[in-house]
């Protein structure tokens, strides 16, 4: 059962612990984690990808929209478009229904997302947090030769376009798999929100039913909704803020709505 790899913080401090969970490696003396994190404001909602919420279980849509993108989006610079796999990523970053998931390296990038959302303060969140690292090792070749060549733990964009096409994904895995990959650089979000996508060779597979498989590579941090706002303020006190991981008037217009929206009213 999936509630078995759930702890449930008490306090601020817990879940700063929790986040930094088995991060120090003894070999190299430092603390660095190989966790991707996950902020949710609703401990219920499944790890399910934006074209299977959007689509159904109807993966053919998946080609038609990717070339549909490529074909109008005409504004935009071709190399970002040029394969799938760039469209692909291009696509969910302007909210296009894909198979990718957002994720990011920083906890406290994660907290803000499981507590960003004003209407769900009367409801638990969650913070996924996956070890990528150990996922990565588990595909096998030539994804794993391009990691041991590359001698890196995330896939970029350009190592999974030498190795397959996205149209192939899937015919390289007997079984369901999941791969994490760093985009590129495409704006400022991307950057400040230090973000890595997940995806699966299937358009219509959810990565829970994966995980539960393999509990051994997830905890999920349930934040009780009596916290959302206590940690909501020490956040924005440290700057983690719609201002910040979305740069420009929508991302500070986003802030200001939220940071003066009455506790009364917050709280219901």
């Amino acid at each position: 059962m999936i509630e078995q790899n759930d702890i449930i913080i008490q306090s601020w401090k817990q879940l700063c612990e929790e986040v930094y969970h088995d991060s120090w490696k003894p070999d190299m003396g430092r603390y660095r984690s190989d966790y991707a994190f996950r902020g949710l404001s609703d401990k219920n909602y499944e790890l399910k990808n934006s074209f299977l919420r959007n689509c159904g279980e109807k993966p053919e849509l998946e080609y038609h929209l990717l070339r549909n993108f490529r074909k109008y989006s005409i504004n935009a610079d071709p190399q970002l478009t040029g394969t799938f796999w760039r469209a692909l990523v291009l696509a969910q970053h302007h909210g296009l229904p894909t198979r990718l998931i957002d994720w990011t390296y920083s906890p406290f990038i994660a907290m803000h997302f499981a507590t960003a959302n004003t209407e769900k303060y009367d409801t638990d969140g969650i913070i996924w947090k996956v070890d990528f690292v150990k996922v990565n090792q588990l595909v096998p070749a030539p994804f794993s030769d391009g990691l041991r060549i590359e001698k890196c733990n995330a896939f970029t964009l350009e190592m999974l376009e030498k190795i397959v096409s996205l149209s192939d994904l899937d015919c390289l895995f007997k079984d369901d798999q999941v791969i994490f990959f760093e985009p590129p650089s495409l704006d400022e979000r991307i950057v400040n929100q230090f973000a890595l996508f997940s995806v699966m060779n299937k358009p219509t597979a959810i990565l829970d039913d994966w995980l539960i498989l393999h509990p051994e590579l997830f905890r999920r941090i349930i934040i009780p909704k009596e916290l959302k706002l206590e940690i909501r303020d020490k956040l924005d006190q440290a700057n983690i803020t719609e201002r910040v991981l979305f740069p420009g008037l929508d991302g500070l217009a986003k802030w200001l709505k939220r940071h003066y929206k009455p506790v009364s009213s917050e709280l219901g």
